[in-house]
Protein backbone atom coordinates (compact mmCIF):
# COMPACT_ATOMS: atom_id res chain seq x y z
CA UNK A 1 0.00 0.00 0.00
CA UNK A 2 1.18 3.51 -0.68
CA UNK A 3 2.52 4.59 2.48
CA UNK A 4 0.98 8.19 2.34
CA UNK A 5 -2.67 6.53 1.74
CA UNK A 6 -2.06 3.57 5.00
CA UNK A 7 -0.87 7.35 7.03
CA UNK A 8 -4.30 8.99 5.35
CA UNK A 9 -6.12 5.86 6.78
CA UNK A 10 -4.79 5.40 10.02
CA UNK A 11 -5.02 9.08 10.30
CA UNK A 12 -8.71 8.80 9.66
CA UNK A 13 -8.47 5.58 11.86
CA UNK A 14 -7.58 7.06 15.02
CA UNK A 15 -10.20 10.36 14.54
CA UNK A 16 -12.99 7.80 14.57
CA UNK A 17 -11.59 5.99 17.38
CA UNK A 18 -11.26 8.80 19.65
CA UNK A 19 -14.26 10.18 18.83
CA UNK A 20 -16.33 6.53 19.91
CA UNK A 21 -14.13 6.79 22.60
CA UNK A 22 -15.40 10.49 23.58
CA UNK A 23 -19.04 9.36 22.56
CA UNK A 24 -19.06 6.07 24.69
CA UNK A 25 -17.75 8.92 27.85
CA UNK A 26 -20.40 11.21 27.09
CA UNK A 27 -22.66 8.51 27.15
CA UNK A 28 -22.15 7.57 30.78
CA UNK A 29 -22.80 9.51 34.00
CA UNK A 30 -20.72 12.26 34.26
CA UNK A 31 -17.99 12.80 37.23
CA UNK A 32 -19.39 15.83 39.24
CA UNK A 33 -17.17 17.93 41.50
CA UNK A 34 -18.48 20.43 43.68
CA UNK A 35 -15.97 23.20 44.48
CA UNK A 36 -16.78 25.28 47.63
CA UNK A 37 -15.38 28.28 48.17
CA UNK A 38 -15.83 28.90 52.97
CA UNK A 39 -16.36 32.98 53.69
CA UNK A 40 -15.90 34.88 50.45
CA UNK A 41 -18.44 37.73 49.08
CA UNK A 42 -19.63 37.51 45.91
CA UNK A 43 -17.44 40.16 44.33
CA UNK A 44 -14.76 38.61 45.18
CA UNK A 45 -13.42 37.08 42.24
CA UNK A 46 -11.38 38.43 38.78
CA UNK A 47 -14.42 36.79 36.99
CA UNK A 48 -16.80 39.40 38.71
CA UNK A 49 -14.58 42.54 37.99
CA UNK A 50 -12.74 43.09 41.30
CA UNK A 51 -10.39 45.60 41.51
CA UNK A 52 -7.51 43.67 43.59
CA UNK A 53 -8.41 39.96 43.86
CA UNK A 54 -7.01 37.82 41.49
CA UNK A 55 -8.62 34.35 40.55
CA UNK A 56 -7.47 32.72 37.17
CA UNK A 57 -8.61 29.49 37.76
CA UNK A 58 -11.66 30.17 38.35
CA UNK A 59 -12.02 32.82 35.43
CA UNK A 60 -10.89 30.77 33.66
CA UNK A 61 -13.48 27.74 35.02
CA UNK A 62 -16.44 31.07 34.61
CA UNK A 63 -15.11 31.30 30.44
CA UNK A 64 -16.51 27.55 29.54
CA UNK A 65 -19.54 27.93 32.48
CA UNK A 66 -23.30 29.01 32.46
CA UNK A 67 -22.22 31.72 35.32
CA UNK A 68 -25.41 33.12 37.35
CA UNK A 69 -23.95 35.81 38.85
CA UNK A 70 -26.79 36.31 40.57
CA UNK A 71 -27.02 32.88 42.83
CA UNK A 72 -27.93 32.90 46.53
CA UNK A 73 -27.81 30.46 49.12
CA UNK A 74 -30.29 30.55 51.51
CA UNK A 75 -28.96 31.12 54.47
CA UNK A 76 -25.43 33.00 55.30
CA UNK A 77 -24.03 30.38 57.98
CA UNK A 78 -21.41 27.77 57.45
CA UNK A 79 -23.18 24.02 58.67
CA UNK A 80 -26.85 25.01 57.46
CA UNK A 81 -25.81 26.32 54.10
CA UNK A 82 -23.11 23.26 53.62
CA UNK A 83 -26.54 20.89 54.87
CA UNK A 84 -28.89 22.43 51.93
CA UNK A 85 -25.64 21.63 49.57
CA UNK A 86 -25.83 17.83 50.83
CA UNK A 87 -29.81 17.41 50.96
CA UNK A 88 -31.17 19.99 48.60
CA UNK A 89 -33.35 21.73 51.46
CA UNK A 90 -33.96 24.74 52.94
CA UNK A 91 -33.14 25.44 56.62
CA UNK A 92 -36.54 25.28 57.86
CA UNK A 93 -36.86 21.31 56.20
CA UNK A 94 -33.67 19.91 56.90
CA UNK A 95 -33.44 21.67 60.60
CA UNK A 96 -29.75 22.10 60.69
CA UNK A 97 -30.08 25.55 61.34
CA UNK A 98 -26.83 26.69 63.33
CA UNK A 99 -23.20 25.73 63.87
CA UNK A 100 -23.80 24.87 67.77
CA UNK A 101 -26.25 23.83 70.26
CA UNK A 102 -27.01 26.83 72.68
CA UNK A 103 -24.14 26.34 75.78
CA UNK A 104 -26.55 25.42 78.46
CA UNK A 105 -26.27 27.42 81.88
CA UNK A 106 -23.27 26.98 83.96
CA UNK A 107 -21.70 26.19 80.67
CA UNK A 108 -18.13 28.15 80.17
CA UNK A 109 -17.68 28.95 76.44
CA UNK A 110 -15.39 26.62 75.39
CA UNK A 111 -16.35 23.64 77.18
CA UNK A 112 -16.64 20.31 75.31
CA UNK A 113 -16.65 17.67 78.32
CA UNK A 114 -20.64 18.32 79.31
CA UNK A 115 -23.06 15.11 78.51
CA UNK A 116 -26.24 16.67 78.30
CA UNK A 117 -24.52 18.96 75.94
CA UNK A 118 -22.69 16.60 73.61
CA UNK A 119 -26.44 14.82 73.39
CA UNK A 120 -27.66 17.97 71.90
CA UNK A 121 -24.81 17.89 69.44
CA UNK A 122 -25.60 14.29 68.46
CA UNK A 123 -29.06 15.17 68.35
CA UNK A 124 -28.31 18.45 65.79
CA UNK A 125 -25.69 15.86 63.65
CA UNK A 126 -29.35 13.25 63.60
CA UNK A 127 -31.18 15.44 61.34
CA UNK A 128 -28.79 14.17 58.27
CA UNK A 129 -30.10 10.87 58.79
CA UNK A 130 -34.10 11.85 57.86
CA UNK A 131 -33.11 12.91 54.26
CA UNK A 132 -31.23 11.40 51.60
CA UNK A 133 -28.29 13.11 50.95
CA UNK A 134 -26.54 13.71 47.10
CA UNK A 135 -24.10 11.03 47.72
CA UNK A 136 -26.92 8.41 49.14
CA UNK A 137 -28.55 8.83 45.90
CA UNK A 138 -25.46 8.83 43.58
CA UNK A 139 -24.12 5.82 45.45
CA UNK A 140 -27.39 4.29 43.98
CA UNK A 141 -26.50 4.96 40.77
CA UNK A 142 -22.65 3.72 41.13
CA UNK A 143 -20.95 6.54 42.15
CA UNK A 144 -17.37 6.96 44.38
CA UNK A 145 -18.01 9.58 46.62
CA UNK A 146 -15.34 11.48 48.62
CA UNK A 147 -15.50 14.26 51.10
CA UNK A 148 -12.81 16.89 51.66
CA UNK A 149 -12.44 20.28 54.26
CA UNK A 150 -15.70 21.42 56.04
CA UNK A 151 -18.03 18.53 56.94
CA UNK A 152 -20.00 18.82 60.59
CA UNK A 153 -22.47 16.19 60.10
CA UNK A 154 -20.50 13.56 61.98
CA UNK A 155 -18.13 10.93 60.34
CA UNK A 156 -18.13 11.27 56.04
CA UNK A 157 -19.63 7.98 55.81
CA UNK A 158 -22.94 9.22 58.04
CA UNK A 159 -23.75 11.59 55.03
CA UNK A 160 -23.31 8.70 52.24
CA UNK A 161 -19.78 9.12 51.26
CA UNK A 162 -18.01 6.15 50.50
CA UNK A 163 -14.72 8.20 50.92
CA UNK A 164 -13.26 10.61 52.96
CA UNK A 165 -11.10 12.62 55.52
CA UNK A 166 -13.02 13.94 58.57
CA UNK A 167 -13.73 11.72 61.83
CA UNK A 168 -16.51 13.48 63.04
CA UNK A 169 -17.93 14.24 66.36
CA UNK A 170 -17.74 12.40 68.73
CA UNK A 171 -13.87 11.85 67.85
CA UNK A 172 -11.30 14.03 69.46
CA UNK A 173 -12.05 17.36 67.41
CA UNK A 174 -15.08 16.42 65.76
CA UNK A 175 -17.28 19.73 64.92
CA UNK A 176 -16.42 20.76 61.39
CA UNK A 177 -14.16 19.04 59.67
CA UNK A 178 -10.93 17.88 61.95
CA UNK A 179 -8.69 16.00 59.45
CA UNK A 180 -10.81 17.02 56.52
CA UNK A 181 -10.15 21.11 56.73
CA UNK A 182 -5.86 20.02 56.22
CA UNK A 183 -6.92 20.04 52.10
CA UNK A 184 -5.88 22.52 50.35
CA UNK A 185 -3.62 24.28 53.11
CA UNK A 186 -1.67 21.67 53.26
CA UNK A 187 -1.78 19.73 49.80
CA UNK A 188 -4.24 18.17 47.35
CA UNK A 189 -2.61 14.52 47.64
CA UNK A 190 -6.29 13.00 49.20
CA UNK A 191 -8.55 14.10 46.47
CA UNK A 192 -6.23 13.25 43.90
CA UNK A 193 -5.57 9.41 45.17
CA UNK A 194 -9.29 9.25 45.09
CA UNK A 195 -10.14 10.25 41.68
CA UNK A 196 -6.89 7.59 40.94
CA UNK A 197 -9.06 5.14 42.67
CA UNK A 198 -12.11 5.85 40.88
CA UNK A 199 -10.61 5.96 37.71
CA UNK A 200 -9.01 2.25 37.93
CA UNK A 201 -12.52 0.77 39.53
CA UNK A 202 -13.68 2.39 36.49
CA UNK A 203 -16.38 4.09 38.65
CA UNK A 204 -17.92 7.68 38.33
CA UNK A 205 -17.01 10.07 41.05
CA UNK A 206 -18.16 13.10 43.00
CA UNK A 207 -15.93 15.11 45.14
CA UNK A 208 -17.25 17.46 47.66
CA UNK A 209 -14.22 19.67 47.86
CA UNK A 210 -15.28 22.58 50.62
CA UNK A 211 -11.54 23.26 51.71
CA UNK A 212 -11.09 25.43 54.96
CA UNK A 213 -10.37 28.44 52.05
CA UNK A 214 -10.52 31.45 52.75
CA UNK A 215 -11.60 30.81 55.97
CA UNK A 216 -9.90 32.44 59.20
CA UNK A 217 -7.59 32.25 60.12
CA UNK A 218 -5.94 34.33 57.44
CA UNK A 219 -2.55 32.76 56.95
CA UNK A 220 -1.40 32.49 53.16
CA UNK A 221 1.19 31.88 51.65
CA UNK A 222 4.28 35.58 52.05
CA UNK A 223 4.42 35.30 48.62
CA UNK A 224 0.73 36.16 48.30
CA UNK A 225 0.48 38.11 50.81
CA UNK A 226 2.92 40.44 49.21
CA UNK A 227 1.70 40.71 46.20
CA UNK A 228 -0.97 42.62 47.75
CA UNK A 229 0.34 44.56 50.11
CA UNK A 230 2.77 45.71 46.54
CA UNK A 231 -0.92 46.63 45.31
CA UNK A 232 -1.01 49.48 47.75
CA UNK A 233 -3.89 47.84 50.02
CA UNK A 234 -2.82 49.43 53.38
CA UNK A 235 -5.24 47.44 55.47
CA UNK A 236 -2.91 43.79 57.17
CA UNK A 237 -6.25 42.13 57.81
CA UNK A 238 -7.17 43.33 53.78
CA UNK A 239 -4.31 42.44 52.29
CA UNK A 240 -4.52 38.79 54.14
CA UNK A 241 -7.75 37.96 53.24
CA UNK A 242 -7.28 39.11 49.75
CA UNK A 243 -4.40 36.54 49.40
CA UNK A 244 -6.45 34.08 50.73
CA UNK A 245 -8.83 34.28 48.49
CA UNK A 246 -5.86 34.14 45.68
CA UNK A 247 -4.93 30.82 47.67
CA UNK A 248 -8.20 29.32 47.41
CA UNK A 249 -8.27 29.74 43.58
CA UNK A 250 -5.17 28.35 43.11
CA UNK A 251 -5.98 24.92 45.03
CA UNK A 252 -9.24 24.74 42.40
CA UNK A 253 -6.74 25.26 39.51
CA UNK A 254 -4.75 22.07 40.92
CA UNK A 255 -8.12 20.01 40.83
CA UNK A 256 -9.20 21.42 37.60
CA UNK A 257 -5.82 20.66 35.93
CA UNK A 258 -5.45 17.12 37.71
CA UNK A 259 -8.91 16.30 36.18
CA UNK A 260 -8.18 17.73 32.93
CA UNK A 261 -4.39 15.60 33.02
CA UNK A 262 -6.70 12.48 33.28
CA UNK A 263 -8.60 13.11 30.22
CA UNK A 264 -11.71 13.47 32.18
CA UNK A 265 -12.88 17.02 31.86
CA UNK A 266 -15.32 16.17 28.72
CA UNK A 267 -17.16 14.14 31.02
CA UNK A 268 -17.24 16.14 34.01
CA UNK A 269 -19.39 18.24 35.69
CA UNK A 270 -18.02 21.05 37.44
CA UNK A 271 -19.91 22.95 40.01
CA UNK A 272 -19.13 26.16 41.97
CA UNK A 273 -20.64 28.12 44.76
CA UNK A 274 -19.44 29.39 48.53
CA UNK A 275 -21.44 28.62 51.33
CA UNK A 276 -21.61 32.33 52.63
CA UNK A 277 -20.37 35.88 52.00
CA UNK A 278 -17.52 37.56 54.30
CA UNK A 279 -16.94 41.52 54.17
CA UNK A 280 -13.49 41.82 55.54
CA UNK A 281 -13.26 44.60 58.58
CA UNK A 282 -10.00 46.54 57.88
CA UNK A 283 -9.77 47.42 61.78
CA UNK A 284 -9.80 43.32 62.21
CA UNK A 285 -9.60 39.87 61.67
CA UNK A 286 -13.51 39.98 61.75
CA UNK A 287 -15.77 40.15 59.35
CA UNK A 288 -17.63 43.18 58.83
CA UNK A 289 -21.77 43.58 59.52
CA UNK A 290 -24.24 43.06 56.56
CA UNK A 291 -21.80 39.86 55.34
CA UNK A 292 -21.67 36.85 57.12
CA UNK A 293 -24.67 35.61 59.14
CA UNK A 294 -26.70 38.47 57.86
CA UNK A 295 -29.74 38.63 54.81
CA UNK A 296 -27.81 41.13 53.05
CA UNK A 297 -26.48 40.37 49.52
CA UNK A 298 -22.87 40.22 51.58
CA UNK A 299 -24.37 37.33 53.36
CA UNK A 300 -26.32 35.39 50.52
CA UNK A 301 -25.57 36.28 47.21
CA UNK A 302 -23.18 33.57 45.67
CA UNK A 303 -21.80 33.30 41.57
CA UNK A 304 -22.88 30.09 40.41
CA UNK A 305 -21.60 28.28 37.89
CA UNK A 306 -22.23 25.05 35.79
CA UNK A 307 -19.50 23.71 33.21
CA UNK A 308 -19.74 20.38 31.33
CA UNK A 309 -17.86 20.97 28.02
CA UNK A 310 -19.87 20.17 25.07
CA UNK A 311 -23.27 19.63 27.26
CA UNK A 312 -23.60 23.08 29.26
CA UNK A 313 -24.32 26.28 27.27
CA UNK A 314 -21.58 28.54 28.74
CA UNK A 315 -22.04 31.99 29.00
CA UNK A 316 -23.23 34.92 31.62
CA UNK A 317 -26.98 34.37 32.54
CA UNK A 318 -27.35 37.91 33.22
CA UNK A 319 -29.89 38.69 36.01
CA UNK A 320 -31.59 35.27 35.79
CA UNK A 321 -31.67 33.89 39.09
CA UNK A 322 -30.33 30.84 40.79
CA UNK A 323 -30.43 29.46 44.40
CA UNK A 324 -28.22 26.22 45.99
CA UNK A 325 -31.43 24.38 46.95
CA UNK A 326 -31.10 23.82 42.99
CA UNK A 327 -27.65 22.55 43.11
CA UNK A 328 -28.38 19.34 44.28
CA UNK A 329 -31.76 18.28 41.62
CA UNK A 330 -29.36 19.60 39.14
CA UNK A 331 -26.77 17.54 39.92
CA UNK A 332 -29.05 14.28 40.46
CA UNK A 333 -30.49 15.29 36.90
CA UNK A 334 -26.75 15.29 35.34
CA UNK A 335 -26.30 11.66 36.89
CA UNK A 336 -29.66 10.03 36.07
CA UNK A 337 -30.28 9.43 39.56
CA UNK A 338 -33.74 9.88 41.46
CA UNK A 339 -34.39 13.29 42.30
CA UNK A 340 -37.11 13.13 45.76
CA UNK A 341 -40.14 14.80 45.31
CA UNK A 342 -39.91 17.08 48.36
CA UNK A 343 -36.83 18.81 47.08
CA UNK A 344 -37.64 22.45 46.43
CA UNK A 345 -35.55 23.28 43.80
CA UNK A 346 -34.89 23.13 40.13
CA UNK A 347 -33.27 20.27 38.18
CA UNK A 348 -31.13 22.67 35.65
CA UNK A 349 -30.02 20.45 33.43
CA UNK A 350 -32.10 20.44 30.50
CA UNK A 351 -32.19 24.69 30.09
CA UNK A 352 -28.35 24.58 30.96
CA UNK A 353 -27.50 22.55 28.04
CA UNK A 354 -30.22 24.92 25.79
CA UNK A 355 -28.83 27.81 27.13
CA UNK A 356 -32.66 29.06 27.52
CA UNK A 357 -33.72 31.41 30.81
CA UNK A 358 -34.04 29.32 33.93
CA UNK A 359 -37.70 28.63 35.19
CA UNK A 360 -36.81 30.63 38.31
CA UNK A 361 -38.04 34.02 39.32
CA UNK A 362 -38.03 34.11 42.75
CA UNK A 363 -35.72 33.42 45.58
CA UNK A 364 -36.39 32.84 49.65
CA UNK A 365 -33.83 32.73 52.09
CA UNK A 366 -33.79 32.50 55.88
CA UNK A 367 -31.37 33.01 58.67
CA UNK A 368 -31.07 31.55 62.05
CA UNK A 369 -28.41 32.91 64.77
CA UNK A 370 -25.30 31.02 65.40
CA UNK A 371 -26.32 28.97 68.40
CA UNK A 372 -29.53 26.68 68.09
CA UNK A 373 -31.85 27.40 70.31
CA UNK A 374 -34.25 24.42 69.81
CA UNK A 375 -32.62 21.59 67.88
CA UNK A 376 -35.74 20.19 66.36
CA UNK A 377 -37.58 24.05 65.93
CA UNK A 378 -35.56 26.28 63.63
CA UNK A 379 -37.97 28.88 64.21
CA UNK A 380 -36.59 29.46 67.93
CA UNK A 381 -33.36 30.83 66.65
CA UNK A 382 -35.20 32.57 63.54
CA UNK A 383 -33.33 36.09 62.74
CA UNK A 384 -34.86 36.69 59.19
CA UNK A 385 -36.46 35.74 56.29
CA UNK A 386 -36.35 37.42 52.77
CA UNK A 387 -36.99 37.34 49.47
CA UNK A 388 -35.82 38.47 45.96
CA UNK A 389 -37.96 38.86 42.96
CA UNK A 390 -36.83 41.15 40.09
CA UNK A 391 -35.01 44.07 41.56
CA UNK A 392 -36.86 43.85 44.80
CA UNK A 393 -35.65 41.93 47.95
CA UNK A 394 -37.43 42.26 51.03
CA UNK A 395 -35.71 41.05 54.45
CA UNK A 396 -38.22 40.34 57.93
CA UNK A 397 -36.56 40.87 60.99
CA UNK A 398 -37.33 38.57 64.15
CA UNK A 399 -36.59 38.21 67.09
CA UNK A 400 -34.66 34.52 68.09
CA UNK A 401 -32.48 33.42 70.24
CA UNK A 402 -28.76 34.68 69.33
CA UNK A 403 -26.95 32.99 72.32
CA UNK A 404 -23.58 33.36 72.77
CA UNK A 405 -23.06 35.82 69.08
CA UNK A 406 -25.56 38.14 69.87
CA UNK A 407 -23.07 41.08 69.69
CA UNK A 408 -22.65 40.15 65.71
CA UNK A 409 -26.68 41.15 65.38
CA UNK A 410 -27.26 44.43 66.17
CA UNK A 411 -30.56 44.20 64.08
CA UNK A 412 -31.33 47.96 64.12
CA UNK A 413 -34.40 47.76 62.18
CA UNK A 414 -36.82 45.81 63.32
CA UNK A 415 -39.09 47.31 60.48
CA UNK A 416 -39.23 46.00 56.48
CA UNK A 417 -36.35 46.40 54.58
CA UNK A 418 -37.39 46.68 50.87
CA UNK A 419 -34.15 47.15 48.70
CA UNK A 420 -34.21 47.97 44.60
CA UNK A 421 -31.40 46.15 44.18
CA UNK A 422 -30.88 47.21 40.26
CA UNK A 423 -30.65 51.29 41.91
CA UNK A 424 -29.11 50.26 45.01
CA UNK A 425 -27.07 46.74 44.92
CA UNK A 426 -25.80 47.81 48.10
CA UNK A 427 -28.53 48.24 50.01
CA UNK A 428 -28.12 51.62 51.23
CA UNK A 429 -31.53 52.85 51.14
CA UNK A 430 -34.42 51.18 52.81
CA UNK A 431 -37.46 51.93 50.45
CA UNK A 432 -40.20 50.43 51.84
CA UNK A 433 -42.46 53.28 53.35
CA UNK A 434 -42.57 54.20 49.78
CA UNK A 435 -44.11 50.87 48.17
CA UNK A 436 -46.26 49.65 50.51
CA UNK A 437 -47.84 47.33 47.82
CA UNK A 438 -44.62 45.60 47.01
CA UNK A 439 -44.24 44.74 50.70
CA UNK A 440 -47.33 43.47 51.02
CA UNK A 441 -46.98 41.54 47.69
CA UNK A 442 -43.63 39.92 49.14
CA UNK A 443 -44.98 39.48 52.79
CA UNK A 444 -47.48 37.31 50.77
CA UNK A 445 -44.81 35.60 48.97
CA UNK A 446 -42.75 34.65 52.09
CA UNK A 447 -45.57 33.42 53.94
CA UNK A 448 -46.69 31.04 51.21
CA UNK A 449 -43.23 29.80 51.38
CA UNK A 450 -41.91 29.53 55.07
CA UNK A 451 -44.95 30.27 57.51
CA UNK A 452 -44.07 31.29 61.08
CA UNK A 453 -45.61 32.25 64.30
CA UNK A 454 -46.94 36.02 63.83
CA UNK A 455 -45.21 37.16 67.14
CA UNK A 456 -41.62 37.09 65.61
CA UNK A 457 -42.17 39.96 63.12
CA UNK A 458 -43.52 43.31 62.05
CA UNK A 459 -45.10 43.05 58.34
CA UNK A 460 -46.27 47.13 58.18
CA UNK A 461 -44.24 49.89 58.08
CA UNK A 462 -44.60 52.53 60.63
CA UNK A 463 -43.18 55.43 61.39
Amino acid sequence: MNPLRFLVRFSVFLVVFASALSLRAADGPPNIVLLLSDDQAWTDYGFMGHEYIETPHLDALAKRSAVFPRGYVPTALCRPSLATLATGLYVHQHKISGNDPAILPGMKKGQKDNQEYNQLRAKLISHIDEHPTVMDLLGQKGYLSHQSGKWWEGNYQRGGFTHGMTRGFPQPGGRHGDDGLKIGREGMRPVFDFIDMAVGEKKPFYVWYAPFLPHSPHTPPQRLLDKYKAKGIESEHVAKYYAMCEWFDETCGQLIDYIDDKGLTDNTLFVYISDNGWIQSPENSHYAPRSKQSANEGGVRQPTMFSWPGVIEPGNRGDQLCSSVDIVPTMLGAAGAEIPENLPGYNLMPILKSGEPTPRKIVFGEGCAHDVADIDNPEESLLYRWVVEGKWKLILTYDGKLGRYASSHPRTEKRPQLYDLKADPEENTNVAKDHPDVVAHLVEKIDAWYPVKERYTITQWTE
